[in-house]
């Protein structure tokens, strides 16, 4: 066997790298890897429970109490349908939370704090605190006499005649009201509709 020349050692070179690339990245099959799914069954557990009951007692609502609770807004909607302790939970934390503030409240205002008690009348029982109005006159004002006075005023027959009053208006109205020949800014508009 001969010499090879340099160019074809190259090619051949050339060819075995290519060969030997091609059997590491084209060839291979292709492989579909299986996922496990099973389908999530969110059930209404004692713990579960008790994470709603928790959250609605702090006051939660919505979104945050299913988040508080654990699970997905979505995930606590399908389970309030599926299941009627979700709701039972639910009014029972907030119905204890109320009761847990209402009670504090009712405690400070018996043990004197005057600012619990103000909002307890307020808020519970509807009160509302009278509106005084402190008026400072220095004379007498007599509501009594000025009845009397505007009760003779009427028995005299004292009145005011506004009739010419309203007389020279009507006059100074009149001369306001555009006529077609009128010497104003518009008035050359107003005229050449009259000539046309």
């Amino acid at each position: 066997m001969g010499r090879e020349s340099v160019p074809g050692r190259v090619v051949s070179n050339f060819l075995f790298f290519l060969q030997i690339r091609m059997q590491h990245t084209i060839v291979r099959p292709m492989t579909f890897y299986s996922l496990p799914f099973t389908p999530e069954r969110t059930q209404a557990t004692e713990a579960r429970l008790e994470a709603i009951y928790e959250a609605a007692k702090y006051g939660l609502k919505g979104d945050s109490l299913a988040m508080a609770a654990g699970l997905t807004p979505r995930q606590f909607r399908v389970l309030a349908d599926a299941d009627p302790l979700v709701e039972m939970a639910e009014i029972k934390g907030r119905a204890d939370g109320e009761y847990t503030a209402a009670k504090t409240m009712y405690e400070a205002a018996r043990d004197g704090d005057s600012k619990a008690a103000l909002e307890i009348l307020k808020h519970q029982h509807g009160w509302v605190a009278k509106q005084q109005i402190d008026v400072n006159v220095d004379g007498q004002i007599s509501v009594i006499a000025a009845l009397e006075k505007a009760q003779q005023r009427v028995i005299d027959g004292l009145y005011t005649d506004v009739t010419p009053a309203l007389e020279n208006r009507t006059s100074d109205a009149a001369a306001d009201i555009p006529r077609a020949g009128r010497s104003r800014i518009d008035g050359a508009a107003v005229v050449a509709v009259d000539q046309g």
